[in-house]
């Protein structure tokens, strides 16, 4: 039995699906599950059972010994919401909880942090830090995921192995509900479908050109065939970047997917919204050295490929992963 949290969203539903694909079936799929806009994520997957979020804890209990490991990829991630009490919540109070189940119960973890505990980035991008307490995320929610990462390393008592696992910047199917949060691909496919043009954000720092900010993008297919490693490896326990190890510009991005599209770019700019402009992250490219130094071998898909499978392959007809 595996348990997957954030089974309804984006990168569980993707994650569910994988498992699917190698043979796991046995699953325990845990979010909210009222919502109507994310039911195509999860409705065609094979699972055991649904089981609400809020009711996680009391439906394991005499379940332990079933349970083979728990992938726990539930979060809130809107970067705008200011609401600290929401991310202590579901955030930090809830993967305590998980994290205390597993150590109580031998039970191996793999867990969602977010490249937004970086912040602006001025202090690196190294997963090898001692001590992540130095990081400045810019939003409640990189906070929160860096206080968990925190919390976690202080830990006198951990599961036998656990990982953290530090998403950059994801794209892919099965984002089709996340709206406003949705990757940058996903909204210049609509636009330009809609346009014929795509409006990129301006910058509003010297030190970088129009649509010349880079972001470390990674395609979802990648970061599950990651967590499918780990799920294996159950060994070097600890917090790992997650990325390609290559940032990119956003004007690459739109040109691809204009490519993909068999359009000419059509690329203007306007400015970034006034809300989230002082927490607006430039640039962010993992180094991947300490994935790479533990065994894993397999490539990242560049930026051309995945925007070509992206739009092609599922955008186009609105097919699910």
């Amino acid at each position: 039995m595996i348990i997957l949290t954030g089974a309804a969203g984006f990168i569980g539903s993707c994650m569910a699906a994988k498992l699917n694909q190698e043979g796991f079936t046995d699953l325990i799929l845990v979010d909210d599950f009222s919502r109507e806009s994310q039911q195509a994520n999860y409705q065609h997957k094979q699972y055991t059972e649904l089981v609400p979020r809020q009711e996680l804890f009391s439906w394991m209990k005499g379940k332990e010994s079933l349970i083979q490991i728990i992938i726990h990829l539930g979060a809130r991630t809107d970067t705008s919401e200011q609401d600290e009490s929401i991310f202590q919540q579901l955030n930090i109070s809830y993967s305590q909880q998980i994290w205390e189940v597993c150590c109580n119960h031998g039970i191996p973890l793999i867990y969602a942090s977010s490249a937004a505990t970086y912040g602006d980035g001025s202090l690196g991008f190294e997963d090898m830090l001692a001590d992540p307490s130095i990081l400045k995320p810019l939003n409640p929610y990189g906070r929160s995921k860096n206080d968990f990462d925190i919390w976690a390393l202080n830990q006198p008592r951990k599961p036998y192995f656990w990982v953290g696992l530090k998403f950059f910047n994801v794209y892919g199917p099965n984002e089709y509900h996340k709206s406003r949060m949705a990757s940058v691909i996903f909204h210049a496919y609509h636009q330009i479908q809609k346009t014929g043009q795509l409006k990129l954000f301006r910058s509003h720092r010297e030190d970088y050109a129009d649509g010349e900010q880079k972001r470390d993008f990674i395609y979802v297919k990648d970061l599950t065939e990651v967590i499918h490693f780990f799920m294996h490896h159950r060994k070097d326990a600890g917090i790992y970047n997650l990325g390609t190890g290559q940032a990119r510009t956003f004007n690459d991005l739109g040109k691809n997917v204009f490519l993909a599209l068999d359009r000419l770019p059509a690329i203007t700019f306007i400015d970034t919204p006034v809300d989230i402009r002082d927490s607006y992250q430039y640039y962010t490219q993992a180094n991947m050295e300490k994935l790479r130094k533990i065994g894993y071998e397999k490539a990242f898909t560049e930026l051309e490929e995945g925007i070509e499978d992206y739009v092609r392959n599922y955008l186009l007809t609105k097919t699910y992963m």
